[in-house]
């Protein structure tokens, strides 16, 4: 038997649970992982609410991001063996002090990426790099505005852009956040609680707008950036903090000819080839300096949620991890 974050039904941070579960042997293309350090990130609530209507079966384990050894192995898994330390992204179930997993979705992290650094950084810079690299390519002297600039994938997104020759714009929610992303490389501020956005963000530019926008917000940002983008601009919603956009009618984006996308990490990273070269990519701009992570607040397992309840309550900068 070992620990894991369970929940039973869809809720609040109240319905996690702390409970034994049987993990067992692994099967063929399978490891068995024992966690060392597991990635608490913000699409985690969306599964515990139920938020993405994904079919679901109950009891189920949170956590999409791991860090870990590998403890045993099974048949044609991959060239995996025990000892190997090895990071994911994209599997449900992290929550949990140990699992097996499918031996083709796990990367083994180089001698020089820490526990703690994976765990942190591992989905959030991945979500930068095809956000950035692939959806839209940002290009040196492009102004883009990113949303939630002070979050985990925020300042990852912001420390990338920048070091491509990016304008970055950044909204957020304090004075202090603002001060906090200035010193990652934000050029403008802009504190949403207390100024327009979009109103900001059309001076800022001279009233020419921006060639996109990166929104993990949601709805309580999605009709402003729209207002933000330049003509054949690209809004980018890659996550819904504040709630599920509002259903609106597509001729709203026929006036600057505007493009709406809802993407997602797992698409991009589906397949083996992808996820290795995506891999390659993030582990080379922790490795230099491009982007460096915060990690603001590490918390046991058993306290998931105390963190979801943190997290859920926009207070927070930089990164977040669970300790099994």
């Amino acid at each position: 038997m070992t620990k894991a974050i369970r929940i039973h039904q869809h809720g609040g941070p109240e319905v996690l649970k702390w409970e034994d579960v049987e993990v067992g042997d692994p099967g063929p293309g399978e490891v068995r992982v024992r966690h060392t350090a597991i990635g608490l990130n913000f699409v985690d609530t969306y599964h515990r609410t139920g938020q993405m209507k994904h079919p679901v079966t109950l009891p189920m384990i949170l956590g999409v991001q791991g860090v870990g050894v590998v403890e045993a192995t099974g048949p044609d898994a991959g060239g995996l063996k025990e000892g190997d330390r090895i990071s994911y992204s994209g599997l449900q179930g992290s929550y949990s002090e140990a699992r097996l997993a499918p031996a083709d979705r796990l990367i083994v992290l180089p001698d020089d990426i820490s526990d703690e650094l994976a765990a942190a950084a591992f989905l959030r810079t991945l979500t930068a790099e095809y956000l950035l690299r692939r959806l839209h390519k940002v290009e040196p002297g492009e102004t883009i505005l990113v949303h939630a600039a002070a979050g985990g994938t925020g300042q990852i997104i912001c420390q990338w852009a920048k070091a491509l020759g990016a304008v970055v714009i950044g909204t957020v929610g304090t004075d202090e956040k603002a001060e906090l992303v200035k010193g990652l490389g934000v050029d403008h501020a802009i504190v949403y609680t207390r100024d327009d956005f979009a109103e900001k963000v059309m001076e800022i530019t001279g009233g020419r707008g921006v060639p996109v926008v990166y929104d993990s917000v949601g709805r309580d940002t999605f009709s402003g950036s729209l207002d933000c983008l330049q003509p054949m601009g690209h809004a980018i919603n890659y996550g819904t903090a504040s709630g599920q956009v509002e259903p609106f009618p597509l001729q709203n984006l026929h006036k600057k000819s505007l493009t709406v996308t809802r993407p997602t990490l797992a698409t991009y990273i589906a397949s083996r080839e992808d996820l290795e070269k995506a891999c390659d990519t993030v582990f080379g701009v922790l490795r230099d300096g491009t982007v460096k992570v915060d990690i603001s607040r590490r918390y046991a397992l058993a306290d998931t949620a105390r963190a979801h309840a943190d997290l859920e309550s926009r207070n927070t900068t930089g990164a977040m991890i669970l300790e099994p």
